[in-house]
């Protein structure tokens, strides 16, 4: 993969960053005994976080990345369920926390690290079917907060922000978390000063997953990042964050890229393959012109890689301003 100038200096920033907030280390055993209790209703599921969390465990990437850039490594006992390689400056922290699945742990595994708190990127990190519901967590003594971005429908960059700072607040280090988004911010307006006047934005389609229907991106935050990207996503009229749409109406709406969510077992080469060779598909402009974007899902995720997304997204869809 190329690495382009502002990658490099994104990623030194964020090096640099990165050690100032590790070198901030928590004494949790001295704070613990003057807290004042936290509580947060966290997607209508109220806890009173009275201590540090000292044995926490993330279940998701985008929300692994979230803690680690925090500094917050040597308050984990555990971390689950990659997407994409983990994001470059985060690496070397990522590496001090034990991987504990592949994806989702089971109870038992949690039970068995003394979790004490359990921080979930999706809903389904909290069923009865893969680890177990956030009541069950309470009683067992272990508390829990789920990624509000990720969940709500429409998320905006504020609405990350505030999962970041509700994170921030749990583990009393609010001055990190504000760090953290200040360095954000930067890093996104790099990006988004450098765009062009669109007075007709690309129609783009978002491309998960399908063959005999098209699974897509609606209202969520990919929605959202092709709009700060100078794009169009054709299918944000329909509510709800996904939608399974069949290819008659993605062809309809002809659009102009499609970009390539790339996770899981199936490459994202893959999936261009299938669309080049898909009857319906390939005569949408975006694939007879072979304009497509691959952008990594823990990228697209409401998480700490926007800016990184954006300049994907942006050198994409006008690679003529970014030459």
């Amino acid at each position: 993969m190329k690495v382009t100038r502002f990658c490099v200096l994104l990623i030194c920033t964020v090096v640099m960053m990165l050690v100032a907030c590790s070198s901030e280390e928590v004494d949790t055993e001295a704070v613990n005994e003057k807290l004042e209790p936290v509580v947060i209703n966290n997607e209508g599921f109220v806890i009173e976080y009275d201590q540090i969390p000292k044995q926490a465990v993330s279940l998701n990437q985008h929300v692994t990345e979230i803690m680690l850039a925090l500094g917050l490594e040597d308050s984990m006992v555990g971390t689950a369920y990659l997407d994409n390689e983990i994001y470059e400056p985060l690496k070397e922290a990522y590496l001090k926390v034990p991987v504990l699945s592949e994806q989702y742990p089971s109870k038992e595994e949690i039970v068995a690290v003394e979790a004490d708190f359990l921080y979930g990127g999706w809903a389904s990190a909290f069923n009865e079917k893969n680890i177990a519901t956030r009541e069950e967590l309470k009683k067992l003594g272990i508390n829990s907060y789920l990624q509000s971005s990720s969940v709500q429908v429409g998320p905006t960059l504020e609405d990350i922000y505030s999962d970041i700072r509700n994170i921030a607040k749990i583990f009393r280090i609010e001055e990190r978390g504000e760090a953290l988004i200040n360095q954000m911010n930067e890093e996104i307006e790099q990006i988004t000063s450098q765009l062009p006047e669109v007075t007709e934005p690309l129609d783009v389609l978002v491309f998960d997953s399908g063959e005999t229907d098209v699974f897509t991106a609606t209202q969520n935050f990919m929605n959202t990042l092709v709009e700060m990207a100078g794009g169009n996503n054709v299918f944000a009229d329909i509510e709800g964050n996904w939608a399974t749409v069949s290819k008659e109406d993605a062809v309809e709406r002809q659009p102009d890229v499609i970009v390539v969510i790339d996770y899981g077992t199936t490459t994202a080469e893959q999936k261009i393959e299938f669309l080049k060779n898909d009857p319906a598909l390939s005569q949408t402009p975006a694939v007879q012109n072979e304009h497509f974007v691959i952008l990594p899902l823990s990228a697209a995720s409401e998480g700490v890689r926007v800016a990184e997304a954006l300049d994907i997204l942006a050198k994409g869809f006008y690679p003529e301003v970014f030459e």
